[in-house]
């Protein structure tokens, strides 16, 4: 028996909505028949006018041609062996997933970079220690550059003795010059106590650890470093980021699992923060001494509800955010908001990521950020802070905006309009930079990528463990980016890989920068700039005297004609990496820079005039401020 209908409200509607349809039909009839009386009663039309056709006006618009500029892979050829040991036995540990990073520097004084590959190590508990047949655990690889200028790639494997040689659980490292003897010094983070090298002279470093207490703490897991003076009194102090506080019986606890894998590894959502290091340069007449100086420094976030550390650090930029002339620091975080500190002048500095638009997403979400670099990409006095994150995250692009002023501090993100963003969205970038690879005075983006869990193509279709890098041509436009692809840049940039540490150098001298993409558990990829546009370049090497000796935080500006760019000497950018400490402009068709400025940390400047390309010129610090 079908039961009687009972009268609700959705009946109500149906009915009203019936009605509706019905009043709309009628309409629709009453117009068609209007239209029908006024076809047949209408005059007859005139003459046609006469038009004289105008041309609309045209906005003057070039058609952006990405140049071909080739990238070969020589790591072969150019004797680079090394191969990272992520120590991975099955266990699923998250550090497994994060190194390592890469160091160009000219660390034997003869002018060129020199190529320090940072390794992990077995784990205490591997079978393969003190197996006889297994060998010796894997070490860092130094490598001396003893390549001839524009020749054939050539480079020496130095490790041994040079007190690199030394198996350790590192991430990455950053090279400065903390005392001031005209040798870079060395700084490597680990899981686990860090390690200060003093560079002795001919590739050869002494372990000072101990002496100046700058091991960290020994459950410390640091990831990015930097050699900045943040107290702007001539020599480098240092800033560790930590990750995240971690140990394997933590690790087990969390057991991150994946459907339809089991064990796996995963973000870092359920592990605590960890407190950033700052280590202030106390090293006074050949004797060396650092402060730790962190607690009252203001870089030491706590979440305010539960007095734990928030920082999940994987990347620092140094930079003068507010052109004040001190160095601010942007620290990219995992999983949690990005710090943005100013610096106060006086030991101390003030956290205002949020307040400054660089903390979260546009949607107020926190990202998994991990490598970073900041630049005048738009060739104007706005900075363009570009953070690479997660996989199904965007590249961030915080650009400052024009109405703010020195006292206030306002990024807008502009990943997408400016061309960087949806295109990275799938894959998931690790190390990032800056730099102009084509030498048209404008900087370029490259990004290293790869996922952390190998099996990830079983729960997410289409989403591979080795990814390809990208590479996005500044076209000087709206949008100032354009996806380059292996047509325009050969293929081997982009033959995937499990991408992690990036870094750049003109290591063969011939005007161009080249580049090094580090592999998890892999061999890393030296890719040599072949480019021929015909362009020419400036390397320029800043020389501080009142300044720290390697001027890091100088900003050096060069101009040609109406052309304008800026880059600042600070070589630690990208994901526990280091690029050379010279500066390399861009400049198109110009034959000469009509200017060169210089601006020193604490103010002292100089300016030369009509520079000729195709050199390397070293400018040093004025004596005096005038």
């Amino acid at each position: 028996m079908i039961p009687e209908p009972s009268e609700t409200p959705a009946d109500d509607a149906a009915i009203g909505r019936a009605l509706k349809r019905s009043l709309i039909a009628l309409l629709a009839l009453g117009g068609a028949a209007g239209a029908t009386v006024w076809l047949l009663t209408r005059p007859a039309p005139g003459p046609a006018p006469h038009v004289t056709p105008l041309d609309a006006p045209q906005q003057a618009q070039r058609r952006a041609e990405v140049p071909k500029v080739r990238f070969t892979d020589i790591t072969a050829a150019a004797g680079i062996t090394f191969r990272h040991e992520n120590g991975a036995r099955g266990q699923k540990l998250l550090p497994e997933t994060m190194g390592g990073g890469a160091v160009w520097s000219d660390l034997d004084g003869d002018g060129d970079a020199d190529l320090l590959c940072v390794n992990s190590t077995w784990w205490p508990d591997d079978p393969r220690r003190g197996n006889a047949t297994a060998g010796q655990p894997p070490t860092h690889r130094l490598y001396r550059n003893d390549t001839p200028p524009g020749g054939d790639p050539r480079f020496t494997d130095i490790t041994a003795g040079s007190g690199l040689d030394v198996a350790e659980y590192a991430m990455g490292a950053t090279a400065g010059d903390f005392d001031g003897d005209g040798r870079p010094d060395l700084y490597l983070t680990c899981v686990g106590p860090n390690r200060l090298l003093r560079n002795l002279g001919n590739c050869r470093f002494a372990d000072i650890t101990a002496e100046t207490g700058t091991a960290g703490g020994a459950q410390d897991w640091s990831t990015a470093a930097a050699w900045v003076d943040v107290d702007n009194d001539g020599d480098l102090d240092l800033f560790v980021g930590n990750y995240v506080q971690w140990s394997p019986q933590l690790d087990f606890e969390v057991n991150n699992q994946l459907v339809g894998v089991g064990r796996a590894y995963g973000r870092p959502w359920n592990f605590s923060g960890s407190l950033p290091r700052l280590y202030r340069n106390d090293s006074l007449g050949g004797r060396l001494k650092f402060t730790d100086v962190s607690a009252g420094s203001g870089l030491q976030v706590r979440n305010p509800a539960t007095g734990l550390p928030m920082a999940k650090t994987l990347a620092v930029a140094p930079v003068d955010l507010n052109g004040d002339g001190w160095l601010d620091l942007v620290v990219a975080n995992d999983t949690v908001q990005n710090f943005v500190f100013t610096n106060r002048h006086d030991g101390t500095f003030a956290e205002v990521g949020v307040a400054a638009g660089v903390a979260f997403d546009a949607y107020g979400q926190a990202r998994g950020a991990m490598g970073i670099d900041v630049a005048r990409f738009r060739n104007d006095d706005r900075l363009g802070i570009a953070i690479g994150n997660f996989a199904n995250e965007m590249n961030a692009l915080y650009v400052a905006q024009r109405d703010t002023g020195r006292d206030q501090l306002l990024f807008s993100d502009e990943a997408i309009t400016e061309g960087i963003g949806p295109a990275s969205r799938q894959l998931l970038k690790f190390g990032l930079f800056f730099f102009d690879y084509d030498l048209d005075g404008r900087l370029d983006v490259l990004t290293a990528n790869g996922h952390i869990e190998e099996d990830i193509q079983k729960v997410q279709a289409g989403v591979r463990y080795r990814q390809p890098a990208q590479l996005f041509w500044n076209a000087g436009g709206a949008p100032s980016f354009v996806e380059v692809g292996p047509k325009e840049a050969g293929e081997d940039l982009f033959r995937p890989l499990v991408g992690r540490g990036s870094a750049c150098a003109d290591f063969d001298r011939d005007g161009d920068l080249d580049v090094v993409l580090m592999e998890l558990g892999g061999t890393p990829r030296l890719l040599r700039n072949e480019q021929t546009t015909g362009n020419r370049w400036l390397r320029l090497m800043i020389r501080g005297r009142a300044a720290n000796r390697d001027s890091v935080g100088a900003w050096v500006t060069v101009e040609t004609g109406a052309h304008r760019q800026s880059l600042q000497v600070m070589p630690t950018k990208s994901y526990l990496s280091q690029s050379e400490l010279p500066l390399t402009f861009g400049l198109g068709p110009a034959a000469k820079a009509s200017r060169v400025s210089v601006v020193w940390p604490g103010g002292r400047s100089r300016t030369m005039e009509h520079v000729a390309a195709g050199q390397t010129v070293e400018i040093l610090e004025p004596e005096s401020a005038r």
